[in-house]
């Protein structure tokens, strides 16, 4: 079978895409990972879309896989993309939900006000108590410290461009919800635009958290664009 890898978007781990994994593992060889600081994985330094992407080499090498297929939801279809970029042998086609590409020092600050730890904590207990057990036995205050570092670093230097993604010559199919109020329908059609090898897909009636979007439907379109039909 076809070897599947699925990358976890930002504050998530590797469990947080076991439920789409278990509907896919019929179909493929699937694979997760937590990225460096997530899920338990130490955190002992600042997070960067760069060190994502060596955890995803390291993992390959461990794992024998020259090559492999990637779904990437929110920042690890970002992943998915710079290891595309600068690592094109080892990645083949790629599937992104949901991934922010409209980086800038303002679209970073909006999304940074949303990681307060301390508000968090007072507001949404809740998540705050999700969080800490998803990154035991780190700090989950400090991973999400370490989130919004990233974030304001990715404003000011996204290394997914105008002028890097027609370099990603890999098939990439983005897709986005229609009810995400965190990803625009036009940033994901901008991305589409500038890729050289790229579908664009809208899922209906699909909001932006995981564990909202319907996994029967996205597992329905994930096969579909992994396994082509026979000819």
């Amino acid at each position: 079978m076809q070897h599947l890898l699925l990358l976890h978007g930002a504050l998530g781990a590797a469990a947080t895409l076991h439920p789409l994994r278990n509907l896919l593992e019929a179909s493929f060889t699937m694979h997760t990972l937590s990225f460096s600081g997530h899920g338990g994985q130490p955190l002992d330094q600042p997070f960067r879309i760069e060190q994502f992407a060596e955890d995803v080499l390291r993992y390959l090498d461990q794992q024998d896989l020259p090559q492999v297929d990637v779904f990437g939801y929110s920042m690890g279809g970002y992943v998915a993309l710079y290891l595309a970029l600068h690592h094109p042998q080892r990645i083949g086609r790629i599937f992104t939900l949901a991934t922010k590409f409209a980086w800038s020092p303002e679209t970073a600050a909006k999304e940074v006000k949303m990681l307060q730890p301390e508000k968090v904590a007072e507001k949404v207990p809740q998540f705050a108590a999700t969080l800490a057990e998803r990154h035991h036995p780190e700090d989950w205050q400090e991973v999400m410290r370490h989130t919004a570092e990233m974030m304001r670093h990715l404003g000011e230097h996204p290394p997914l461009t105008a002028d890097t993604l027609p370099q990603v010559s890999n098939p990439v199919q983005v897709s986005v919800g229609d009810q995400d109020t965190m990803v625009s329908l036009e940033e994901t059609a901008w991305a589409f635009r500038h890729l050289p090898n790229a579908r664009l897909l809208v899922l209906p009636a699909t909001r932006h958290p995981l564990e909202l979007v319907d996994l029967q439907r996205l597992s329905h379109e994930i096969r579909q664009y992994f396994i082509p039909d026979p000819v």
